[in-house]
C-alpha cells in the first residue's frame, strides 16, 4: 500500500506489505489525516474492479452475484427482503432483478400473500452460473490473499470484521442523532 508520511516509504521496493510492490494511487495530502480510509477506499476500488473483469467473463455485473449467492442459499426471496439483506435501495436493487431476469437467472413473479411485493427465485439456468460464481470467488480470495499465511488471513479477516463493525456503529449512531425528538 502507499505509504502516508514520507519517511514511511524509504527504502529500494518497498511498498504493499514491503513485497517490492507499490500500489499505484499516492495519498493526496488532503488525506494525510485518515490513511487507513484511504487504503480501504483503494482497496475496494481494485477489488471490485477485479471482480467486475473475472465476472463480466459470465455475463454477471458486480453485485448481482451477491444476489443470486443469496438467492441459491436461502431460496426465493421478496424484492424488499433482497434490499434489505444486501443493505441495497430499491432502485439498485430493481435494475438488478431486472437484467439477471434479462439473461435468464432469476425469475420474477407477484406474491402469493401480498400483492404489493415481488418473489425474485432464481432459474434452473442459474445453478451452472453458481459453480462459476464460487470458481471466480475463489479466484478473487487467492488474488487478494496472495503470500498470506493462514495466520495472517485470519488476523486480516478479524480487522476487517472490526472496521466494518466500527463503521456500522457510526452509521446506527448518525442515523439515531438525526432523527427529530419527538
Amino acid at each position: 500500500m502507499t505509504h502516508s508520511t514520507p519517511e514511511a516509504g524509504k527504502g529500494p521496493g518497498k511498498g504493499a506489505a514491503g513485497m517490492g510492490r507499490e500500489a499505484t494511487v499516492p495519498v493526496p495530502t488532503a488525506a494525510g489525516g485518515g490513511p487507513v480510509s484511504h487504503a480501504i477506499f483503494r482497496l475496494a476500488r481494485l477489488h471490485r474492479m477485479l471482480a467486475g473483469q473475472l465476472l463480466r467473463r459470465i455475463g454477471l455485473h458486480p453485485g448481482q452475484e451477491l444476489v443470486m449467492m443469496h438467492l441459491w442459499e436461502l431460496g426465493p426471496q421478496r424484492q424488499t427482503d433482497l434490499v434489505r439483506l444486501l443493505d441495497s435501495d430499491a432502485a439498485t436493487m430493481t435494475r438488478t432483478v431486472r437484467r439477471l431476469e434479462q439473461a435468464g437467472f432469476v425469475r420474477r413473479s407477484p406474491s402469493p400473500t401480498d400483492r404489493r411485493a415481488t418473489i425474485i427465485e432464481p432459474t434452473v439456468a442459474s445453478q451452472a452460473l453458481r459453480r462459476e460464481v464460487e470458481r471466480i470467488w475463489s479466484q478473487l480470495e487467492d488474488m487478494s490473499t496472495a503470500g498470506l499465511s493462514d495466520e495472517e488471513r485470519t488476523a486480516a479477516l478479524r480487522t476487517l470484521e472490526r472496521l466494518e463493525g466500527n463503521l456500522v456503529q457510526a452509521a446506527t449512531d448518525s442515523a439515531g442523532a438525526t432523527e427529530p425528538e419527538r
